[in-house]
């Protein structure tokens, strides 16, 4: 109240109201949902007069302590089970397919060094890509061709997709772990840490081992002459 006079709080009241039904249009597009959505996917739904990052940033913020969390993977949000719970629904059921050895490699190398062509894949495993591999990586929704790579033969390149980042719990590709990380949760092959270790014990006994000088070499060679020449005055 401003000298005797009551301050008109309509506006404010309705901009509160816009805010809420705002609010709720956004967070009911995304429950409704299947998949993560952009900020572009939910104006389609909602349309492009609310501020939708705003909204987005204040439903992440009050289900932060609930049972529901808003999370944000890449540029794609959706609701998800939080993570001190998620044991409570874990579910067993059968893999109709198992990704193989090769498979998961290669999805490691896509994830680590993207975007990545066969070749490339090929020269950091040490062995052919097999055919299906990659399908199989697209099939599941984990990989991407993202173009050609500008060389000889345009190859092309492969991705991670944001099905991945939800799949395996990622925000971005920043979040993967690292080498520590891995090791640390024995999720690397003993087979290739001994490998490693047998690598850095070659590498360390190579420089180790003092430098053959030519000068020695020509020393040598001079020795063996004059050995020979001997020898035959000898006989």
């Amino acid at each position: 109240m401003v000298d005797g006079m009551i301050e008109d709080t309509s506006l404010i009241t309705f901009d509160r109201e816009e805010m809420d039904i705002g609010m709720r249009a956004v967070e009911a597009t995304l429950f409704a949902s299947d998949t993560p959505m952009t900020v572009g996917q939910i104006q389609a739904y909602v349309g492009d007069q609310l501020d939708i990052r705003l909204i987005l940033s204040d439903l992440q913020e009050q289900y932060q302590h609930r049972g529901i969390v808003l999370v944000k993977t890449g540029d794609r949000w959706h609701f998800q089970t939080a993570h001190d719970l998620s044991h409570l629904l874990r579910r067993e059921r059968a893999e109709l397919r198992k990704l193989s050895r090769a498979g998961m490699e290669t999805l490691a190398i896509i994830a680590y060094h993207e975007p990545v062509s066969r070749a490339e894949i090929e020269a950091i495993r040490g062995v052919q890509v097999a055919k299906g591999t990659l399908d199989v990586l697209m099939e599941a929704g984990w990989a991407r061709p993202t173009g050609r790579r500008e060389v000889p033969g345009r190859p092309l390149i492969y991705a991670t997709t944001p099905e991945f980042l939800t799949h395996f719990g990622l925000q971005s590709r920043k979040d993967l772990p690292g080498i520590d990380d891995l090791k640390a949760a024995g999720l690397l092959d003993p087979i290739d840490l001994a490998l490693e270790k047998m690598e850095l014990e070659i590498a360390e006994e190579n420089e180790a081992e003092p430098a053959f000088d030519q000068a020695d070499s020509d020393q040598f060679a001079s020795d063996d002459v004059l050995s020979l020449e001997n020898e035959t005055e000898s006989a």
